[in-house]
């Protein structure tokens, strides 16, 4: 059988950014504290639009909004940072 995920995702860009996101000591400390605020859904795209990311990419050119990421998978693993 073919696995079809990358590293346990949907995909690389889904997999980078939740790489960026864990491993960037600024960035995770944010989103640490978004998501100890946060009451609603959806929070990975609220915490792109809080910090004004919409439009940029990790270093490693994955765009943090874009039709190809498990955006289900981002908002699981924005819940699991608290």
């Amino acid at each position: 059988m073919k696995n079809t995920t990358y590293n346990g995702y949907k995909n690389y860009n889904t997999w980078n950014i939740a790489l960026w996101i864990s491993n960037d000591h600024g960035l995770y400390n944010l989103a640490v504290e978004f998501m100890e605020n946060f009451k609603g859904q959806a929070p990975y795209k609220k915490f792109i639009e809080f910090l004004g990311l919409e439009d940029e990419k990790t270093p490693d050119n994955a765009k943090f909004i874009d039709r190809s990421l498990s955006y289900r998978e981002l908002n699981t693993f924005m819940r699991d940072l608290i």
